[in-house]
């Protein structure tokens, strides 16, 4: 049997393919990242296919990582939850940063102290945490500012605030994000982004 003769490509074909397959390679790298504040969005998004009753009782819960029973909950516990998915602990870190920065925070329950089962759900304690941790975003009426993953704050009148996160999910106009939040009908995803007088805007990761 003739000896086989190996096939040989020429150098300037090889490196061609060897080009070719670089770029390949990055585009579906590019393709397949998905950024903190989509995952983010993501995971807003899924929290509304759990029935949740808006409930703003108090409980004892546990330290760290803990939560209010899964079928209750209020504004603050969407963002809580949908952190907690990406690996950040909302409840520990509101407490670590008011503990050791207690007077920086709203004193208008008049509170001596910290408290792990309530301070991470008050929105002005939140919108506290939010300011110290990062830089605000601009507050506008322009649809534009405003990206998946942001985390938004309203005045809702009577010294009510409130909060929810913008998701991915556009308006019937296509004109704006739309927003995940519980504001007394459950863990909702609704275009109510420019509803209330926004008084707070942010992007937080850890």
């Amino acid at each position: 049997m003739p000896n086989e003769v190996p096939y040989h490509l020429p150098l300037p074909m090889k490196l061609s393919l060897a080009y070719f397959f670089l770029v390949l390679g990055t585009i579906n790298y590019s393709f397949c990242q998905v950024s903190f504040y989509d995952q983010l969005s993501d995971a807003a998004m899924e929290l509304t296919n759990h029935h949740v009753v808006y409930d703003p009782g108090y409980y004892s819960i546990s330290y760290p990582g803990g939560d209010v029973p899964s079928d209750r909950g209020v504004c603050t516990d969407v963002i809580i939850r949908a952190y907690r998915e990406l690996g950040i602990d909302l409840q520990k870190e509101v407490h670590e940063d008011m503990k050791a920065n207690f007077s920086k925070y709203p004193a208008y329950w008049g509170l001596k102290r910290t408290d792990t089962n309530i301070d991470h759900r008050r929105v002005p304690n939140l919108i506290m945490f939010f300011k110290r941790q990062t830089t605000p975003k601009p507050i506008s009426v322009r649809p534009e500012d405003y990206m998946p993953g942001d985390i938004v704050f309203w005045n809702l009148g009577r010294g009510i605030s409130h909060v929810g996160i913008v998701v991915n999910k556009r308006s019937a106009d296509g004109e704006r994000y739309l927003v995940v939040h519980n504001i007394g009908r459950g863990q909702v995803v609704e275009d109510c982004l420019f509803e209330f007088e926004i008084i707070g805007h942010y992007q937080y990761e850890k």
